[in-house]
């Protein structure tokens, strides 16, 4: 019984993660934002240059001169954007990121699982690994079979007969 007990407390988490994903997917591909117009304001500004490689050497410093320039430039490319475009931006950002740290929790806890279906079948620690990567390939591959079918779906529905 403690088998099947640690599986379906497995499968669970990891059901846990797929769904938020996929309602993530689902709610931001619904989010009314101007793409087009988002990007074409932020292609007038200019990407600053990147930090010296030699930077590398000390990773603290180039990490903080990358945030430093990234910050610069997202301030730089949101202050073109117009009112309603900045709040389209901010919502949808907003939304990503909420989806993402409900996901992200989810997979820690599926993680948490895995190990304890690994350790209750004796399995060799090595298959935790796989068994990780396989999962979260299935629960992404999962989301992005399941918009390419909505997707279909869609424009199967707006072709005249």
């Amino acid at each position: 019984m403690n088998q099947v007990i640690a599986w379906a407390g497995f499968l669970g988490a990891w059901l846990l993660v797929a769904g938020p994903l996929y309602q993530g997917a689902i709610e931001l591909r619904e989010e009314d934002v101007d793409r087009e117009a988002i990007e074409a304001t932020k292609a007038k500004v200019q990407r600053p240059d990147s930090p010296s490689p030699w930077w590398w050497l000390v990773p603290p410093v180039m990490y903080v001169l990358w945030r430093r320039r990234s910050a610069a430039y997202r301030q730089a490319a949101l202050a073109q954007l117009n009112p309603v475009q900045r709040e389209q931006f901010t919502t949808f950002v907003n939304k990503a990121n909420g989806w993402f740290t409900v996901a992200a929790g989810a997979s820690l806890l599926a993680a948490d699982q895995s190990w304890t279906v690994i350790e209750r079948s004796r399995w060799p620690a090595w298959l935790f690994w796989v068994l990780i990567v396989v999962m979260l390939g299935a629960c992404v591959l999962n989301t992005a079979l399941r918009m390419s079918s909505e997707d279909a779906a869609r424009a199967e529905v707006q072709e005249p007969a």
